[in-house]
């Protein structure tokens, strides 16, 4: 089983546009290819973000994916790292991402430190396809 942390610019990007290579991840996540890896921070953020009014996002499939992620997922108690970031907030998912032994899946992987677990939604992808066979 592939475990990934979903960080919320992949799931706005996969919501805002369903042929790109974030709705990939999240088909592969609906499809049980993909676990994701949380804890109660992100799930928040995915919440908070999900539910901006600016993204007008159907509410009903905002909480199906998210009840979905809650109940097919895996909610870690993630380790604290000493790692510095420069938007605190991105460090919860690099944290439970390390505590999981899961990819940290996102589109901005300068916000994060030099790490193979780090990757893009392509990247991820093509991971996928290497354990899919």
């Amino acid at each position: 089983m592939i475990r990934a942390v979903i960080d919320t610019n992949v799931l706005v990007s996969a919501l805002l546009t369903s042929n790109g290579a974030p709705a990939k991840v999240l088909n592969h996540v609906i499809l049980g290819n993909v676990v994701v890896c949380y804890d109660s921070n992100i799930m928040s953020e995915y919440r908070e973000v999900l539910a901006r009014p600016k993204f007008n996002f159907d509410q009903k499939l905002v909480k199906r994916i998210i009840d979905f992620i809650e109940l097919k997922g895996i909610s870690i108690i993630p380790q604290p790292l000493s790692v510095e970031f420069e938007d605190e907030d991105d460090k919860i998912f690099y944290e439970v991402a390390m505590s999981a032994d899961a990819n940290l899946v996102t589109g901005n992987k300068k916000h994060f430190p030099n790490n193979t677990i780090v990757v893009t939604p392509q990247e991820f992808l093509n991971i996928i396809e290497e354990h899919l066979g």
